[in-house]
């Protein structure tokens, strides 16, 4: 074996149970699972070459998150944030409006739980967790610049000191608490409270998304339209409307959606950014269910709080979901 194939093996064994972590960390600095994809690829070869220089003075976490936060901050110098249609600065939308695509807009994308999950033994868990990730956090951190969301990302989700952040980010720890302080303030206004999500996979999500997916594949607008919270809102980029309450919802529904009646949609279950979803399927007129949306929920003891669709239907593969949904 020759001293780069040791090399090469070496930092692979030594730096692979870091990667679902790491595309965590490229996600909440991104907004996008294909820019993390990108990023988090980009800190594996900055940190294969530089790897035989590595002096230990770091954990090996502690130098490979360094590098994927700096590689995702060069990054960002060439891109615009990343929002939800709700973060756009327009007021909630008209449900009879015309509906307006905007592809010229970077919008934010979801993250499948299947790729950043691992065992819930492992104390890397604390990066992954559910509200680290959650759309209303990634979507606040849209709001920040780029070296704002990186110190606040490193020092409240990482947990790491003000003097560990200003040396991966090559500046002073006085620096460091300001932005964390304006970033703090920033995200405070902008991040909704969780207070009221009911547990994951508890009996009472587990009905409420069953009724949810019934009311679909029913298509019953009026079932459909008692599963929101009275402030619930709808956002489905890349249509830059957003719609607040059930009554509005359905209302949009029923005026765009081009199923026609009972059967016509097939939900299935996955999950994104630590959040229940789902994979809806439309029947075309060939009888075959093809991939239209993905749904994410925001699910309270109250009913749904908040449903994110995302169009992109390359997602699915993504996900783990089928090209057709089973008969």
């Amino acid at each position: 074996m020759t001293a780069a194939q040791s090399l090469d093996g070496d930092f692979l064994a030594l730096a692979d149970p870091y990667r679902r972590e790491l595309l965590a960390h490229c996600y909440r600095m991104m907004g996008s699972l294909h820019d993390a994809e990108d990023q988090m690829q980009e800190t594996f070869i900055r940190a294969w070459r530089g790897y035989d220089g590595y002096q230990q003075q770091a954990s090996l976490r502690t130098w490979l998150y360094k590098i994927a936060t700096n590689t995702c901050l060069t990054a960002l110098q060439s891109k615009s944030k990343r929002p939800l249609p709700s973060g756009l600065g327009a007021p909630d939308s008209d449900p009879t409006a015309d509906l307006v695509e905007r592809h010229e807009v970077p919008w934010l994308g979801p993250l499948p739980n299947r790729l950043i999950d691992d065992d819930a033994n492992d104390p890397a868990t604390v990066v992954t967790s559910r509200e680290s990730v959650r759309l209303a956090f990634i979507a606040a951190l849209q709001h920040l610049p780029a070296r704002q969301r990186a110190v606040l990302v490193l020092r409240d989700v990482l947990q790491w000191k003000a003097s560990e952040v200003a040396a991966a980010l090559g500046t002073t720890t006085t620096a460091v608490n300001s932005l964390l302080q304006r970033a703090r303030a920033q995200l405070e206004l902008a991040t909704p409270t969780a207070d009221t999500l009911v547990e994951p996979e508890s009996p009472e999500e587990r009905d409420l998304l069953d009724r949810y997916v019934a009311a679909f594949e029913d298509y019953d607008i009026d079932a459909i339209v008692e599963l929101f919270t009275k402030d619930a809102v709808w956002e489905m980029p890349p249509f830059d409307g957003w719609y607040r309450g059930g009554a509005s919802i359905g209302t949009l529904i029923s005026g765009n959606c081009p199923a026609k009646g009972p059967g016509d949609m097939r939900l299935l279950p996955t999950a994104a950014n630590g959040q229940p979803a789902l994979g809806l399927y439309m029947r075309g007129e060939d009888g075959v269910h093809r991939p239209f949306q993905l749904h994410v929920l925001d699910v309270t003891a109250d009913g749904v709080s908040h449903v994110v669709c995302f169009f992109d239907v390359d997602l699915f593969e993504k996900f783990g979901l089928a090209e057709t949904p089973p008969t």
